[in-house]
């Protein structure tokens, strides 16, 4: 559906072609892309795969959704990186959703 489909959909295949881009991986099998989005982002694997420079604080900004200690490992990877978190109040370069369900 991401690959292929959307970008013919009839109302969204004009912005997904644009603005979309997909990058599928997993962490407990073999795939063609393998790796937490941690690690694929230290190791500037993932913008590579995407053929996107690596991220500035000048041009980027992060929406980071997930479970809560994917959270908190982004967050502080961003951070050492200069990024600062905002809110609805308050633009910066990343906002987190913690809308996941906790245990």
């Amino acid at each position: 559906l991401f690959e292929h489909e959307l970008h013919e959909h009839e109302y969204l295949g004009e912005y997904a072609r644009k603005q979309l881009l997909y990058y599928p991986t997993v962490t407990r099998e073999k795939f063609r892309n393998e790796g937490r989005i941690t690690e694929l982002m230290e190791s500037g694997k993932l913008f590579s795969g995407l053929d996107l420079p690596t991220p500035t604080l000048e041009d980027d900004r992060f929406m980071v959704c997930g479970n809560p200690a994917m959270l908190k490992d982004l967050k502080n990877q961003l951070e050492g990186k200069g990024f600062t978190e905002g809110n609805m109040q308050h633009a910066a370069h990343f906002v987190v959703e913690r809308a996941f369900a906790e245990r």
